[in-house]
């Protein structure tokens, strides 16, 4: 398959630096492909590999996943879908948690757990090594919590130094536990819950600007609990666009270091997401938008 360059219709593009990766600032998140609850295989797997098919046909050259969507399901997807990958396509898979019988999310952090992992996400994706696997803390559910992460990180590193790993990222943690991890490995991503309405991280983006790792927001549209607000949605009509849409192109506009991950199981909620990113959003609708964070804070 044959990758297009779609940076110019998906937010422009963003380079890790010290790698070598570049990829199209609107990237795709596989996440819904499993089952419900993020459990089990989906309902039609014919149409998951439609919509990740699709996916890389417009450009999109940066997924995100992990082996325990499912478990085991969306990486298999995604191996079906589009293995032999195509030149420059960045998959980025996570560790962290485990999914027993009864579906429910177990943190997975030992040793063993970590290596497990790595292994089970080579096999299921087709790979000898995974391009950037993120530490996924278990922390407050959506949110970090303080703690060490220095034994996990260690083991990523190890496993880097094997050539397992290319590359090390983090989710759901604190400029605290970050700085932790960077004194044992390159760290090349952070990704956290952050919104329009979910604020919390402003200064962390900023800081992880200005030193050239992205931030990949999960939940960019509230995730279980989707966005609701007017300011929202009279933003969107005044664009002529979907609310959603209109959330994303904020993201891409909040910084140059972010890069969009939106999920979804269908063709055209894909189209939709993916056209986010040619949306030109003037400064006073900027303003009014960036007070939906101000107000969700108070």
């Amino acid at each position: 398959m044959t990758q297009t360059d779609g940076s110019a219709k998906l937010g422009g593009s963003f380079t890790f630096p010290k790698t070598g990766m570049r990829v199209n600032r609107m990237g795709y998140g596989a996440m819904q492909l499993a089952g419900k609850q993020v459990f089990g295989p989906p309902r039609d797997v014919d149409a998951a590999i439609a919509v990740l098919r699709e996916a890389v046909e417009a450009g999109v050259n940066h997924i995100d996943t992990s082996d325990f969507y499912g478990p085991h399901v969306t990486n298999q997807i995604i191996r079906q879908a589009l293995h032999p990958y195509a030149d420059g396509l960045v998959i980025v898979t996570k560790l962290g948690a485990k999914r027993p019988a009864d579906g429910s999310w177990q943190p997975a952090i030992g040793r063993q757990d970590l290596i497990d992992g790595v292994h089970d996400n080579l096999r299921n994706l087709g790979l000898e090594a995974l391009d950037v696997v993120n530490y996924r803390t278990m922390g407050d559910g959506h949110g970090p919590k303080e703690g060490s992460i220095g034994k996990q990180v260690t083991v990523l590193a190890e496993l880097q130094q094997q050539g397992l790993i290319r590359h090390i990222g983090l989710s759901n943690v604190t400029p605290t536990q970050l700085a932790e991890a960077q004194g044992i490995a390159e760290i090349v991503c952070v990704q956290n819950l952050y919104n329009v309405a979910n604020r919390s991280d402003d200064e962390f983006i900023d800081s992880l600007a200005k030193q050239g790792i992205a931030y990949v927001p999960f939940f960019p549209l509230g995730g279980f609990t989707p966005l609701q607000s007017s300011v929202l949605d009279d933003a969107a009509a005044s664009l002529n666009a979907t609310p959603m849409q209109v959330a994303l192109a904020w993201l891409l506009h909040r910084s140059p270091n972010m890069l969009l991950i939106p999920g979804t199981s269908s063709v055209g909620h894909l189209r939709e997401n993916l056209a986010a990113a040619t949306i030109e959003i003037p400064a006073d609708v900027i303003a009014t938008l960036d007070s939906i964070g101000v107000a969700a804070a108070h």
